[in-house]
């Protein structure tokens, strides 16, 4: 491991300030190929934890408790917009992680439910102008606020009263920060500043910045806030934001080094679109091979964040750090 990768991996998963320096995610898989993954034999979790079935259930559990809070009512053109991205499918990533960390310290489903739907509207505003084209970006932009402003409504009112309304206030000021100018928005700005910038003008620290807060920031937001609704202990808080703070940019590291390694037949997409597009990545600015020691580091460290929980809850989140980290594709 060079000096460099170790420097680098400091500043994202042991730095307690949630945003250090900030939307869209490409967090999207195959739940076979997830299941294929961390059953195997060389699996870092027991081969007989079923990820995909967990996943299934958990998104199966947001599904039908989006689906209720966001009901077809007048108006019914926004509304209709708001369900038409948000119900179309997805693995539910964020709030499935939402839910894992809520159990994994000691809460149950119920509690994060809220939380995972509010994280999950958050991130379907983001994609939003590209799911609506046909309703028109006035009714784009629209539906995109209003989701925005329910997920907070939603958190609010939703929440089971059990949660008291401390650990409420801290989990609306968590996701607030998480997407305004210090979080979503900031990476967005920053990553369409830096287009057509020079790679001499652009480096390995503004290339964090960029991923911390495009991809990165929004499962951080999810798995915090899960911890606090679950009554997680703030250093289980902070192990559990370094821990999805690694896997955020886990995923983009490995996501540049399979660009250039696999064919577009093994990636189900095209291969090599970063080099064509003359777009900054990990190989392109470390090289290679230290952006796979940078990949195995990221692994690890996020592993290390959640030794000493209970070994059975623990395991839905190790799975999907041990996916994001080995998949081929």
């Amino acid at each position: 491991m060079t000096t460099l990768t170790k420097s680098i991996n400091l500043s994202i998963c042991q730095n307690p300030d949630p945003y250090p320096d900030s939307s869209k995610s490409n967090l999207s898989f195959s739940l076979s190929t997830v299941s294929s993954v961390v059953t195997g034999e060389e699996s870092i979790i027991h081969d007989k934890f079923d990820f995909m079935s967990y996943m299934i259930g958990k998104a199966n559990s947001v599904n039908k408790a989006l689906d209720s809070a966001v009901s077809l009512r007048e108006p019914i053109k926004i509304h209709e917009a708001m369900r038409y991205s948000l119900l179309a499918g997805g693995k539910r990533v964020r709030p499935v992680l939402c839910i894992a960390a809520c159990e994994l310290v000691g809460g149950e489903e119920f509690l994060a439910l809220p939380a995972a739907c509010a994280v999950e509207m958050i991130h379907t505003m983001s994609l939003i102008h590209d799911d609506l084209p046909f309703f028109g970006e006035d009714v784009a932009v629209l539906a995109g606020d209003a989701l925005l402003s329910f997920a907070f409504e939603h958190l609010a009112t939703e929440t089971p009263e059990i949660i008291s309304p401390a650990r409420v206030v801290r989990a609306i000021g968590e996701l607030a920060k998480a997407i305004g100018s210090e979080g979503l928005v900031a990476g967005q700005v920053v990553d369409l500043t830096s287009e057509g910038m020079d790679q001499n003008d652009v480096g390995l620290e503004l290339l964090e910045f960029i991923h911390l807060h495009k991809t990165a920031v929004l499962l951080e937001a999810a798995t915090v806030l899960g911890a606090i609704f679950g009554g997680g202990t703030n250093e289980e808080i902070e192990r559990l934001r370094k821990f999805a703070r690694c896997i955020g940019l886990l995923f983009q590291v490995v996501d540049d080094i399979l660009d250039v390694t696999k064919s577009s037949e093994e990636l189900g997409k095209t291969a090599g679109k970063d080099l064509i597009a003359d777009k900054l990545t990990y190989p392109k600015l470390m090289g290679l091979e230290k952006s796979k020691d940078f990949a195995e580091k990221l692994l690890s460290d996020a592993q290390e964040q959640l030794h000493g929980f209970d070994s059975n809850k623990v395991k839905p989140l190790l799975a999907l750090a041990n996916y994001i980290g080995k998949r081929q594709n």
